[in-house]
């Protein structure tokens, strides 16, 4: 038993146990090349850490999945397409409230087509866990890495700049087949959500008000992108979806935050123009901007004035409105206006 891999084991477990409910020790026999003893035994753990349920006794056991499930599997991502994944190797062997499902679905789809069609790697490995309380999607592919392919596409330097535009959403680099809203939806309807690529990270957690904030990074290459979602969330995808209308009714993409923290640190501030073309950058694509200053103090003029002074006279038709301001970057921004 000392020898017996019991977290490879779980890798597999859930999925065995939904195929060969009735025969289950005998494939645990076989893929462990172990005795029927020791297969009894790695079961009987396995039920005792909760990966298993057993019905009867002996011989006439029968399994089934347990509060603890994982499945993990590596593709080619060469004619890879991201459905056939889903509704084979992973769906059967989970069970999830009916939003929470089709959120899963919707996280997977979407950064499992990321990695196929924008990763330019040769391989992707998608783990999806389900706890008592959380079900769990990591997808990481061996690919450039997604800051890499956004400074490609958008001439953006610093990986700041891509997190900001990427925040905003409807950041693709293939407009033709894609709109950008993938990765965008998805974080949002994580409670936890981590991206990493090209030794950088970013994270978004659901309770925290400031968005999304610096992590520590994976070293490895490509694009690791891990999201959590409890099994008890309210939210729906169409829900979700409509919170970002105008209306709060449609599920059309037309409003965004811009959080401005992602510009700044401890000695970088936001005081020139350059600055403001970089937040403005794809505005027009939105009916809506709210600019979001949580966290930033201060403002300087030339910032404030190209922002709300500049920009608003150029694109009239989009409603710009700073939010979470403290009283001397309200004073700056009243001070441009007219």
């Amino acid at each position: 038993m000392a020898r017996i891999d019991f977290n490879s084991i779980t890798l597999w477990i859930a999925a065995a146990a939904v195929d060969h409910p009735h025969d289950l020790p005998r494939i645990v026999m076989e893929r462990l090349h172990c005795s029927r003893s020791t297969a009894s035994k790695v079961l009987q753990r396995l039920v005792q850490g909760q990966w298993l349920v057993r019905d009867g006794v002996s011989r006439r056991a029968n399994y089934k999945p347990g509060l603890l499930r994982q499945v993990v599997q590596r593709y080619s991502i060469a004619g890879l397409s991201e459905d056939v994944p889903w509704a084979r190797d992973f769906a059967p062997y989970f069970s999830l409230p009916a939003n929470v499902q089709r959120i899963a679905q919707h996280a997977f789809s979407e950064l499992l087509n990321n990695a196929i069609d924008h990763s330019e790697g040769t391989q992707v490995t998608v783990s999806l866990r389900q706890t008592p309380s959380h079900v769990q999607l990591l997808v990481s592919d061996d690919g450039r890495g997604l800051f890499n392919k956004v400074h490609e596409t958008f001439s953006l330097d610093d990986p700041a700049l891509a997190m900001l535009e990427l925040s905003k959403g409807k950041l693709t680099s293939a407009p033709q087949q894609h709109t950008g809203r993938g990765l965008f939806f998805t974080s949002k309807l994580a409670d936890v959500f981590d991206l990493h690529a090209n030794e950088l990270a970013f994270q978004h957690r659901g309770w925290d008000a400031r968005g999304w904030m610096p992590g520590r990074a994976l070293k490895r290459q490509g694009t690791s992108i891990y999201a959590a979602f409890a099994l008890d969330t309210p939210l729906t995808l169409d829900a979700v979806m409509r919170q970002y209308s105008i209306s709060g009714q449609t599920l059309g993409f037309e409003r965004t935050v811009v959080p401005l923290r992602l510009l700044t640190t401890s000695q970088l501030g936001l005081e020139s123009r350059a600055q403001a073309r970089r937040v403005a950058s794809r505005l027009n694509l939105f009916k809506r901007a709210e600019v979001d200053f949580k966290d930033v103090k201060e403002i300087g003029h030339s910032f404030a004035d190209e922002l709300f002074r500049v920009m608003r006279a150029q694109t009239p038709e989009l409603d710009l409105v700073p939010i979470n301001m403290t009283a001397a970057v309200a004073d700056m921004v009243d001070s441009v206006r007219v």
